[in-house]
């Protein structure tokens, strides 16, 4: 039986998982990848702390066990590039600094097998990453970095290749999910709401990359380029995140038969794809509602097999871990028998201002009589049909209102404010928030 020796750098919350699942699945692992797994080597700078932690041995640390400096550190990383016995290194360090960039670009060049989780530099600088594996006939698989344990990067790489994805839309931050969960089933508000997940654990001290839709966007990019072959501009992939979702969107959603939700939403037509990060009013009778706490799941709809959903737990230790596992076995049994999409240079990616859809239109006006039909005949100007129209709240000399309008434009519903301004200035009190409706 041949020999696969893995090396793994960072032996944090998910590193520590990869290294204690593979001691303790060695002889199972070994009889699915065909191979002997062999953990050889760990780079973690406080190897003790991370050996008590997670019950690895600590002769398994770079080191002799002993706490690392940076430099020295980086000469064990060095010695992993330039070993010709290591066939795998796992990466755990997470970041998208030049250090690592250039880290993984050489391990690349060197003939090693890339697994990572590292979301931020794939969506950020993986074009680069992907072409240099290919150039050295080695993979780069990344089936943690999207959605943690829901294993989405093999089904649209190997179940789905004899099919068409027409259109993706899934939630894939477990933290904006936990919140806006709070906000909906306990009426909290998000600053509460916030707090509470940062108590939980779902929340890190520093949440921005949760919630301002920039996590949920790392995780798109890579999904986009899975299923269309296209190389997304992360820094022109439009994000809105959860931030300025407040209770009464949440009030109002529901006297819509909705729920808010944060939604990575791709869809193919013609030869754009129609692609954004946004929060979204999701119909009750759709699955993704029902979607509650840090779940993740994705839904994608088909060509010929019609609608998939997949759901999970996307973060964790040993969740996000084992997805790393079954990367290196896939890896140990394949090598690089494995195709990486090819770019479609004939796609544009294009955000949903482009787009027709369904959107909720939630106004705060003065409280003046007849700013119900004002709004509504506005909206009727520019050819959009109106659904629904909520119940008007009253109080503090201000009124609340929200209208679902038929599929539309974001243009057509600008112009409709345009109106509105140009009929009585002072009347919107602030700029009515537009959110799509996911049917």
């Amino acid at each position: 039986m041949k020999k696969t020796n893995i090396a793994i750098l960072g032996c944090g919350t998910v590193g520590g998982g990869v290294a204690k699942i593979l001691l303790e699945l060695k002889k199972d692992l070994d009889i699915k990848s065909g191979s002997q797994i062999n953990l050889t080597k760990i780079v973690e700078l406080l190897p003790q702390a991370a050996s008590k932690k997670f019950d690895i041995p600590i002769n398994y640390f770079c080191g002799n066990g002993s706490d690392l400096t940076k430099e020295q550190a980086d000469n064990h990383i060095n010695e992993i590039i330039n070993s010709k016995e290591i066939d795998i290194v796992v990466e755990t360090i997470g970041g998208t600094g030049d250090y690592l960039y250039n880290t993984i670009i050489n391990l690349l060049n060197s003939k090693k097998h890339i697994i990572t989780a590292n979301k931020a530099m794939l969506a950020e600088r993986g074009k680069a990453i992907y072409e240099t594996a290919k150039k050295n006939n080695v993979t780069i698989n990344y089936e943690a970095a999207v959605c943690g344990a829901i294993p989405i990067i093999k089904a649209i790489k190997e179940s789905f290749t004899g099919d068409e994805i027409i259109s993706i839309s899934g939630i894939m931050n477990g933290t904006s999910n936990y919140i806006l969960t709070k906000m909906t089933k306990e009426s909290l508000s998000f600053k509460e709401a916030l707090k509470l997940a940062q108590s939980k654990g779902y929340a890190e001290a520093d949440p921005t990359l949760d919630i301002n839709g920039f996590d949920a966007g790392h995780k798109l990019a890579i999904i986009i380029k899975l299923a269309y072959g296209i190389d997304v501009d992360f820094n022109k992939l439009l994000k809105t995140g959860i931030d300025k979702i407040d209770k009464e969107d949440i009030d109002l959603a529901m006297e819509m038969d909705c729920i808010i939700k944060l939604i990575c939403f791709a869809e193919k037509k013609d030869n754009n794809i129609y692609t954004e990060v946004t929060p979204m009013m999701v119909k009750n009778d759709n699955i993704l509602s029902k979607v509650d706490g840090s779940t993740n799941a994705i839904l994608l709809n088909n060509r010929y097999s019609g609608r998939h959903m997949m759901m999970g737990k996307g973060a964790g230790s040993l969740e996000t871990a084992s997805s790393i596992v079954a990367d290196i076995v896939f890896t140990a049994r394949y090598s690089s028998n494995q195709i990486e999409p090819v770019a479609a240079n004939n796609h544009q990616i294009l955000d949903l201002k482009h787009y027709t859809f369904p959107f909720c239109i939630i106004f705060t006006t003065e409280d003046i009589p007849g700013i119900t039909g004002l709004v509504t005949t506005a909206i009727g100007n520019q050819n959009i049909n109106i659904d629904t129209v909520s119940h008007n709240r009253h109080g503090k000399e201000k009124a609340l209102f929200s209208i679902e309008v038929m599929p539309c434009t974001y243009n057509q519903i600008y112009e409709s404010i345009k109106e509105i301004r140009q009929k009585k200035p002072d009347v919107l009190l602030k700029l009515p928030k537009i959110i799509p409706i996911l049917y």
